[in-house]
């Protein structure tokens, strides 16, 4: 296949540009590096079979030459990038997702949209399996990222509805693992680097939220696995294991051997109290469920964020 994904220099678009690499396909990456990072994908830039085009997907945008598939990932995913952005992550999710959808239609290719377990909101239903609408608040401080995930699935379903074009719909759990940027507020990230630099870990609320941590290399597995499936309707991708997020810090406190203590700040509003897949749509249609357990994953995401402290460490983490 020839294969191109925007948002291909973040934290997954990156990874999945190196799986498809390792299985023989070509890539065209492409991203307006707003929230990705050309580091993700330096060891790629003499490949034979990768190009790369720094391009705001928002605006119409052409590939030339045949092409199997159009993979999108591209959107701020972060509490900290989206609160930052908010227009730009609205807009990434429905200009964008119509002008990657516009390409897939005039290549007669496959349509790949991560979505998100964003889209169930803090949900009134426990695990959250694909047939739940979802308890959103449509015009909360989450709103940009969750609606615009949303609308990107409506627009997606009407594509395959009207045009017949063959979609895929990932809605994707909290994913964890090396490249994720130290500052992006995320959980994971957060909790590790307040632990390697000495700081207080900070918890939100009493930390009785839970959350299902998959690994980055399960959650690519599963998202090629879905690049394959018939099935045009979202599947959950995730780790069905559920953890309090007090349970969470208390494991990193541990791993990382940290001396100050863990302390707790203000929820944020509309932080979702649960959030665990039902992935039984995932074992039925890919096959698929994560492997790597989390005591593992986050041993081997340690390496990487002391690598990335040591980098920064001449410059003020923000």
């Amino acid at each position: 296949m020839r294969c191109v994904v925007t948002g291909g220099a973040g934290f997954l678009g990156s990874h999945f540009c190196d799986r498809l690499l390792s299985e023989g396909h070509a890539v065209v990456c492409v991203d307006n590096l707003v929230t990705g990072d050309a580091q993700n994908i330096a060891h790629l830039r003499a490949h034979p079979r990768f190009q790369f085009f720094q391009q705001d997907i928002t605006a119409p945008f052409r590939v030339d030459g045949q092409i199997q598939a159009v993979c999108d990932f591209a959107s701020p995913a972060s509490p900290i990038d989206y609160a930052r952005l908010p227009i730009e992550t609205l807009k990434v999710g429905s200009f964008g997702v119509y002008n990657c959808l516009e390409l897939a239609r005039e290549k007669d290719a496959d349509f790949l949209i991560t979505s998100t377990s964003e889209c169930y909101g803090d949900p009134l239903v426990h695990p959250q399996r694909e047939d739940y609408w979802g308890n959103v608040n449509p015009v909360g401080p989450r709103s940009c990222y969750d609606e615009s995930k949303r609308f990107a699935e409506a627009l997606t379903m009407a594509y395959h509805r009207t045009h017949g074009l063959r979609t895929h719909i990932a809605r994707i759990f909290n994913t964890y693992g090396p490249r994720m940027r130290l500052d992006d507020g995320r959980v994971v990230p957060t909790l590790m680097a307040q632990a390697l630099e000495g700081e207080e870990l900070t918890v939100f609320g009493d930390g009785s939220q839970t959350r299902s941590f998959c690994y980055v290399d399960d959650q690519i597995d599963g998202l090629r696995r879905l690049l394959d499936c018939k099935d045009p309707y979202p599947i959950n991708i995730g780790n069905p294991i559920e953890t309090t997020i007090l349970e969470f810090a208390e494991r990193i406190h541990r791993l990382v051997g940290a001396k100050r203590p863990i302390v707790f700040r203000p929820l944020p509003q509309d932080d979702p109290k649960q959030r665990k897949p039902d992935i039984t749509r995932a074992k039925q249609l890919l096959g698929w469920e994560p492997k790597v357990q989390l005591e593992e994953g986050l041993r081997r995401s340690l390496d990487y964020f002391k690598e990335s402290l040591a980098k920064s460490s001449t410059s003020p983490r923000s």
